[in-house]
């Protein structure tokens, strides 16, 4: 099949790019914006596959969208592209409105243009798959899990974004009958990961001996799903998921954030002499909003697709680790050009 991917040159865009080269018989056009987290060199290993192509072009280009379409004629559009950092929505919501619900808006109505022209063989099998996440439903307790019934009560400016992009999806299969698939995921990590976000940060902070801030008391609890098991659960859903349909994934490995961080400096332990890296942690003012629990009920995937994740938590962060010691210049050339390691999402008061 024929891919248009969205958001490719990103951390799960990437790792789907790379899988759907190296492992499949698919064809990959990958189209980027490339602004800050998009990396090209992320996809390196597969740049001169000739069933893979990148385009640079941005989601919120309507015309542009349409164009690359009718262009590439896909049999899926696969669609990442977007701003996905709660504390960058903190400070600066209005990129998340602007990508996450203009640029799918842009995106739903090239894929409508296009799947309305085709021939009815090819409008069944086309997919338009929205990768979004479970930040959309908000806040667990103590106990339950998300499931694809748990009703929508975003939070932050980031996933609200993404609620709304969400609804425009179901939108446009339900009114307009293009076939749509979403599907709602936990925290995803792994190799390639921009160092904003929670396990790459406290990595490198460790490998530089900087502190490592952890927000409140570190009793946050996500459910950590890695990156190639959420990937082979994207391609499985591409190829075999009916239109309309939602799943969660997740990785079965929920933690709190300070339970994360103290196995990040156990292993930091192993690949890095000197006092110990827990020494590092400091606790700092939390997030506004933060929500308090996330937990994925990923029965239906199972069920209907058969998939699972099958790296357990220890195993991917101890591959995460070593990536991230190995790969020493993928992340200090973003450190030098694109972001050292500061703290996002603390100027609420300033936006008065």
């Amino acid at each position: 099949m024929k891919y248009l991917v969205t958001g490719g040159a990103g951390f799960i865009g990437s790792a789907v790019v790379r899988k759907l080269i190296n492992e499949t018989d698919h064809e990959v056009c990958n189209v980027d914006a490339l602004t800050y987290a998009g990396n090209l060199s992320s996809l390196e290993s597969i740049t001169n596959i000739p069933r893979y192509s990148f385009i640079q072009a941005d989601i919120c280009d309507g015309k542009r969208m349409v164009e690359l379409i009718r262009s590439f004629e896909p049999d899926v559009v696969m669609h990442f592209a977007a701003e996905s950092h709660v504390d960058r929505s903190i400070d600066r919501p209005s990129a998340f409105v602007q990508t996450n619900i203009v640029g799918t808006y842009n995106l739903l109505e090239a894929a409508l243009g296009y799947w309305l022209k085709l021939p009815d063989t090819k409008k069944e099998t086309f997919r338009f798959q929205h990768i979004s996440t479970d930040e959309v439903y908000g806040s667990l307790g103590a106990t339950g899990y998300f499931t694809e019934q748990t009703s929508y009560a975003p939070n932050s400016p980031y996933s609200a974004s993404k609620a709304a992009s969400d609804h425009l999806v179901r939108a446009w299969g339900e009114t307009y009958n293009l076939p749509v698939i979403t599907t709602n995921c936990s925290n995803n990590y792994g190799p390639f990961q921009f160092p904003e976000k929670l396990i790459p940060l406290m990595i490198i902070n460790g490998l530089e001996r900087k502190p490592l801030p952890v927000y409140g008391r570190g009793d946050n609890v996500r459910d950590w799903l890695y990156v190639d098991d959420h990937a082979d659960g994207l391609i499985l859903i591409s190829e075999k998921a009916r239109p309309g349909a939602t799943y969660n994934l997740g990785g079965d490995a929920e933690r709190q954030n300070i339970e994360v961080v103290n196995a990040i400096c156990t292993a930091l332990d192993t690949v890095s002499s000197g006092k110990s890296h827990k020494d590092l942690i400091e606790f700092v003012t939390d997030r506004p909003g933060h929500d308090a629990r996330y937990a994925i009920d990923c029965t239906k995937v199972r069920t209907e697709l058969g998939w699972a994740p099958t790296v357990t938590f220890e195993e991917g962060l101890q591959k995460t680790v070593e990536w991230y010691v190995a790969n020493r210049p993928w992340w200090q050339e973003i450190h030098a050009r694109k972001y050292s390691g500061e703290r996002l999402g603390a100027k609420i008061a300033a936006r008065g």
